[in-house]
């Protein structure tokens, strides 16, 4: 076999990390994206602070799905390159 290219085995494992990687990412802007929601129903905010309230925690959420997801994959190829 190539030295080069990768096994089956390398190519499933990064298929899993990369499906792993993305649903934990959409469950944790989705959990962000919740929180602002529910703070904007609880404290009952209405109007253009409400508006406000849902784009930041659009926002937040992005932001941390984005990390979350870039943090999986970067741990992932570091163990890799180790041979783990």
């Amino acid at each position: 076999m190539d030295m080069g290219r990768e096994s089956r085995w390398e190519k499933d494992a990064m298929t899993v990390e990369i499906v792993f990687a993305l649903v934990t990412a959409v469950a944790l802007a989705a959990a962000v994206f919740a929180v602002a929601l529910s703070l904007a129903l609880v404290f009952d905010i209405s109007g253009s602070v409400r508006k406000g309230v849902l784009v930041g925690g659009a926002l937040l959420g992005a932001t941390a799905g984005v990390w979350r997801l870039v943090r999986v994959l970067l741990r992932f190829d570091e163990q890799r390159r180790m041979g783990r």
